[in-house]
């Protein structure tokens, strides 16, 4: 009788992630789930990369404006940094891949600001929290860099103010900013000269056992479905954990408390067509009633990830509220009437306390911005 020694496929991410029976993982071509660009470069930027954790490979991409084009007010001031995770389900992506390059070079252009685009191991050969402890390593890397000023990496020490420092990310890339930033509040991650002036998440990648609303009667059309959603978390999360897992749910039973934590303002991203949506708007709701200080932004028709498709009207839309909540930290306007700066053609609305404020040539608005009420996702 005769053994087989041929493996078995055990979890199959659409044929471009499969895990065999003895452990080991097969990669294909993941252009077949991924927006397929095209991604193009974005003028007046430079970036390089260098290497934070040297034991296990990790680097992170660096962004700056070019002097040439950054101006001369830009050129005498040191920038806000914004470290950004990319986007995959913890499963899939790279923070050197097309879309994800040509958007942080984007944020470096526009923002302006140094960027760090953040390398970090994937699943199933790396299950969580591995990605999270890479960010933790990460931040560690960065608070010397603050420390060392002249030593540090040149362009950090010569463009960075690491009292003005942003974490964002997309998809699994948000999931892992919040990670990161429950980690610093909690005294996790010591930060020393380095200060988290606020945190950005698009598109948030969060679960849990229970489902949303969004995910019960998906919007038509979606590119997330609930299926691909639940696959890369039985791939991501270890072994028999279930999507109420910290890392996963935000907000589960086991989840670390954060009302207690003293989290930095957040500025949180709802695409309408997302089957995640209901868990980004709980998040949001949750960070309101414990007082937190949190701007929800709400861009209906808009897919999961859209922030790091080609450039669009709504993603114009989203620089502009980026750049002036998180970074410029404007307020929204606070009565009826005003004329919002940044309505464009799409008419975007900013949500006052109790006003929908639009432009005036389109004085009723055609997708909500920021709203002042978070609907309840469970119902």
């Amino acid at each position: 009788m005769s053994t087989s020694t041929e493996q078995r496929v055990v979890q199959d991410l659409f044929g471009v992630v499969r895990l065999l029976s003895d452990g080991s993982v097969v990669r294909g071509d993941e252009s077949a789930i991924m927006p397929p660009g095209p991604f193009p470069d974005v003028p007046g930027v430079q970036w390089k990369d260098a290497v934070y954790d040297a034991a296990r490979g990790l680097k992170v991409r660096v962004y700056k404006p070019s002097p040439a084009d950054a101006g001369e007010e830009a050129n005498n001031t040191k920038l806000p940094v914004l470290v950004y995770f990319h986007g995959g389900g913890y499963c899939i992506g790279a923070y050197d891949q097309p879309m994800f390059h040509s958007c942080c070079q984007r944020f470096a252009a526009e923002l302006p600001a140094v960027v760090l685009s953040v390398q970090y191991r994937l699943a199933p050969e790396h299950r969580l929290p591995a990605a999270v402890d890479d960010a933790a390593t990460f931040f560690s890397w960065l608070r010397a860099q603050a420390a060392l000023r002249s030593s540090a990496e040149p362009w950090l020490a010569e463009s960075a103010d690491f009292s003005r420092t942003f974490v964002s990310g997309v998809s699994a890339g948000a999931n892992l900013a919040h990670n990161a930033v429950v980690r610093i509040a909690a005294g996790q991650i010591g930060l020393g000269p380095l200060r988290v002036a606020g945190y950005v998440l698009f598109s948030a990648f969060f679960g849990s056992v229970e489902r949303v609303a969004t995910e019960s009667d998906p919007p038509p059309g979606v590119s997330l479905t609930v299926e691909m959603s639940d696959q890369l978390w039985r791939m991501a999360l270890p072994a028999g954990a279930t999507r109420d897992h910290p890392v996963a749910n935000p907000l589960g039973p086991d989840s670390p408390s954060l009302e207690r934590l003293p989290l930095p303002p957040a500025l949180v991203v709802a695409p309408g067509r997302d089957v995640l949506r209901g868990h980004v708007l709980r998040y949001a709701a949750r960070l309101k009633e414990m007082g937190k200080a949190v701007e929800l932004a709400e861009f209906e028709g808009q897919q999961h990830g859209f922030s790091v498709t080609t450039r669009s009207e709504a993603t114009e839309e989203l620089m502009g509220i980026f750049k002036g909540i998180a970074i410029e930290r404007r307020a929204p306007p606070s009565s009826s009437g005003n004329i919002d700066p940044r309505c464009r053609r799409r008419c975007s609305s900013i949500a006052a306390a109790n006003a929908l404020i639009s432009c005036k040539r389109h004085p009723r608005p055609t997708e909500k911005v920021m709203v002042p009420q978070v609907p309840n996702p469970l119902s």
